[in-house]
């Protein structure tokens, strides 16, 4: 049970959840061990039972269906436990709502884009008179257009600790919706000569980190390039913050910012890990809807192509058709099958669907995966140490990428104590842009930065301090106080 609970600090869920169920078989009744979480004060230890442990798996993996059982469970055997009696009415009222939503979901209802720009037409959501901060610009036809001075007054308004009207969030997820919805599911994005592109991965609502990041990335522009590879939101409590900042380079520069959709840009993960609680609480109800709809117009990946002939390559360098270096960059990883194509991914219809729990996005296991895995040492395919999705191994990697043409793989989902791992003899990059993430893993970030010629650079960086918030302020049920 040890061992579970450490396994759940490492997000290692499927084998935590193997573990403490293991650990439940032996003893019942008295599977104890010391469960660590991390408040806002630092670690406390607490002496819970096997079943919390599982119980907090369940709740981790979106299904806190089943972490209810064990909490009564536990509640039976320690009817004096105030804290995971808390624990289990929490997670009862999450499993209520959840159960409400659904059963008030209307068949084709009108989609939140729509709506908004209903609202906006009727007068509903003007710019409160009161507001003193950064002011959207306006064109000729007097509708709002995003500029570089605004994102810069902005960043500023939130590193104040202030809200942006409803209004402006909404016109800047509109703003970026547009472009995605031109978009498909596989994006091409050429790099022509001079031109750069820096792969930033999991940042994770850590608002102060993205900024220096971008202070070493350098924002968006005619010569460069950023491409965040999914997983911005949920866990750190500054989401709002990152969202919206990414959003608007995306309405201002469409050709120059790139975002891939990550597995937290889900509705059961925003549920769980506290996007749908900040934007609710910073913006409202109809807000959380809009994002949620946009989440899934964003691509599902990114294929980053040099037009240069490369001058550093060996014998085993895997090359375009065309004799060029070019990388699969996506959030999660690869598929349970051989011989998808980069077409098929270009064909997924992603717009509207949420990946579910049941490992499928309207009956297209691909797409699902391509958010959720991740690469083994071992040859082959084997389970999810996550408890969701699969792993899959080297010689699964070189298969894919010498079909494809494809010179490596770039993903992100998962921490690296360095910022960045080479994996699976060159042709997996994982990069994790979230340093010291959630306040207590202590590891460094990275992105990676692409030239013409396909040659990349790998660039660390260190957590940045930031006001006193612990993580995932805002998260609901169960996971709240249980969590960090």
């Amino acid at each position: 049970c040890n061992r579970a609970a450490a396994r759940t600090k490492l997000e290692e869920y499927g084998f935590a959840l193997s573990d403490a169920s293991k650990a439940i078989e032996v003893d019942p009744k008295y599977a104890k061990a010391f469960y660590r979480y991390v408040t806002g004060c630092g670690y406390i230890c607490l002496k819970l039972s096997a079943r919390i442990s599982r119980a907090t798996c369940y709740l981790q993996i979106a299904k806190p269906q089943l972490a209810v059982a064990d909490f009564k469970k536990v509640v039976a055997l320690e009817p004096r436990n105030t804290i995971v009696q808390s624990q289990l009415t929490a997670t009862q009222k999450l499993v209520r709502r959840i159960e409400f939503e659904k059963a008030i979901e209307v068949e084709g209802e009108k989609n939140p884009v729509e709506r908004c720009h209903e609202i906006i037409a009727e007068g509903g959501c003007e710019v409160e008179k009161a507001y003193a901060g950064p002011q959207l610009s306006t064109g000729d036809d007097g509708k709002y257009v995003m500029t570089e001075e605004f994102i810069k007054g902005m960043i500023q308004w939130f590193k104040a600790g202030k809200n942006l009207p409803r209004r402006y969030a909404w016109e800047i997820i509109l703003g970026a919706c547009s472009h995605f919805l031109k978009e498909e599911s596989l994006v091409n994005l050429d790099l022509q000569e001079g031109v750069t592109c820096d792969v930033i991965g999991d940042v994770h609502g850590q608002f102060y980190d993205l900024l220096n990041l971008y202070s070493l990335t350098g924002i968006p522009s005619e010569k460069h390039c950023l491409l965040m590879n999914g997983d911005l939101v949920d866990r750190g409590s500054w989401s709002i913050e990152v969202i919206l900042t990414a959003f608007a380079f995306k309405w201002l520069y469409p050709t120059r910012m790139f975002i891939n959709r990550g597995n937290h840009e889900a509705k059961d993960m925003n549920r769980t890990y506290g996007f749908e609680g900040e934007a609710k609480h910073k913006h409202g109800d109809q807000t959380y809807k809009l994002f949620a709809h946009v989440f899934t117009t964003l691509p599902l990946a990114t294929l980053v192509s040099a037009t240069k002939a490369p001058t550093k390559t060996s014998t085993t360098t895997i090359l375009s058709p065309e004799g060029l270096k070019r990388y699969f960059v996506v959030h999660g990883g690869l598929f349970s099958k051989d011989g998808v194509t980069l077409d098929d991914v270009r064909k997924i219809p992603r717009i509207g669907r949420q990946p579910g729990q049941d490992g499928l996005m309207c009956a297209h296991l691909i797409a699902f995966q391509l958010l959720w895995t991740d690469p083994q040492t071992l040859p082959g395919r084997g389970p999810s140490k996550r408890g969701v999705g699969i792993a899959f191994g080297p010689d699964v990697t070189k298969r894919w990428c010498t079909l494809n043409g494809v010179t490596s793989i770039i993903r992100s989902h998962e921490v690296r104590q360095d910022g960045y791992a080479v994996e699976h003899d060159g042709l997996c990059t994982t990069v994790f842009s979230a340093p010291n993430y959630v306040d207590q893993v202590g590891n460094k970030g990275a992105f990676i930065r692409i030239d013409a010629e396909g040659d990349q650079k790998y660039f660390q960086f260190e957590a940045t301090p930031h006001p006193p918030m612990k993580p995932m302020a805002y998260a609901q049920g169960g996971l709240a106080s249980l969590m960090m």
